[in-house]
């Protein structure tokens, strides 16, 4: 290959991203040097987070630059390796998606048993979003056998999967999700407890009428309305888990809600912020406990596929508008 497309952001989104804030250029591929692979993509992931790093403000990853490519978590074959333990038709993992072809060092990329699950998988289930529910949920709720979780998102890739692990582990589940076939698949086909779509009336009406004896934990994927009402539902020494604010991404005024932050006091809560990079250490405990239960059923996943890379930033926006159930993935090979 001599020449390859890259998605580039040419301007900052104001509100909801435009497709004239990306382009689609072609680029010269360099050919890999010493210690180097030359990857040809084949699945991209689009996910929340990315909308963030469209600002230009400080955060706990550095802003896209503008007139500079996106990348992001991607599956790939080797085709030209200058490093050891990597050969040409390896699978592997990395993050330099929104292009056809990814050049860099090896270090970067790593791989992938696509013998154990498929190679997507390590983009959604058995991967980032995969471990940021797992580590969520038990290591920053410490979410216990018996109890009642609220898991705001509940038919996103991360969402999905946080229903599941609790019920796995013995919670009772409630979760909100933003259609009604949505709101079926995660009662019928997930398992969970009781859903509602949070369209349908206010999410607060609907959480005391799912659990009129409170929550024990909530993991946030959503902000604004959802975490008043969770506020609102948890009971003393109740658990929020803030993974995303997905609502208030597009926002260009500051959402009124939560408007009841004094409960934190009087039920003594904890509301912590979730990274899953801080977690990396329990990724190999999380592989053992998910993985099986993957391959035996326990454990149902969805994914919602955009075909083509010049289709990219229409699958980041249907992301955004939550026009997927599960994982939304870009196929480029």
């Amino acid at each position: 290959m001599t020449t390859a497309r890259q998605w580039r952001l040419v301007a900052r989104p104001k509100g909801e991203p435009r497709p004239s804030d990306f382009e689609l250029a072609e680029v010269e591929v360099p050919a890999p040097e010493d210690g180097q692979l030359l990857v040809r993509n084949l699945v991209m992931s689009v996910d929340p987070y990315m909308r963030g790093r469209m600002n230009d403000t400080r955060s706990y990853v550095p802003p896209y630059a503008l007139g500079g490519p996106l990348d992001g978590g991607a599956v790939g074959e080797v085709v030209q390796s200058r490093a050891e333990g990597y050969a040409p038709g390896d699978v592997v993992l990395h993050g330099l998606g929104w292009r056809d072809y990814a050049v860099g060092p090896a270090k970067g990329f790593k791989v992938i048993d696509t013998d154990a699950a498929p190679a997507q998988a390590y983009l959604g289930v058995l991967g980032m979003p995969g471990l940021t529910a797992y580590a969520g949920l038990f290591a920053v709720a410490g979410m216990r056998e018996g109890e009642t979780v609220f898991v705001s998102g509940a038919a996103g890739a991360v969402g999905s999967l946080v229903g599941q692990l609790a019920k796995l582990r013995g919670a009772t589940v409630v979760g909100s999700a933003g259609s009604a076939a949505k709101v079926e698949w995660l009662t019928r086909d997930l398992g969970l407890d009781a859903a509602f779509d949070y369209h349908a009336a206010p999410v607060a009406q609907q959480l005391e009428k799912a659990a009129p004896e409170g929550i024990d934990v909530y993991f946030d994927n959503v902000g604004g309305e959802h975490l008043e009402a969770a506020i609102g539902s948890l009971k003393v020494h109740g658990r929020a888990v803030i993974c995303g604010m997905i609502s208030q991404y597009n926002a260009t005024e500051p959402s009124p809600a939560p408007r009841n932050l004094g409960m934190i006091v009087g039920k003594r809560l904890r509301i912590e912020g979730l990274l899953v990079r801080d977690h990396a250490g329990l990724q190999a405990e999380f592989v053992r406990e998910v993985a099986p239960a993957l391959a035996y059923g326990k454990i149902q996943v969805r994914e919602t596929v955009v075909e083509g890379l010049e289709n990219a930033p229409a699958a980041f926006l249907g992301l955004l508008r939550g026009e997927n159930t599960g994982k939304m993935l870009v196929r480029i090979g």
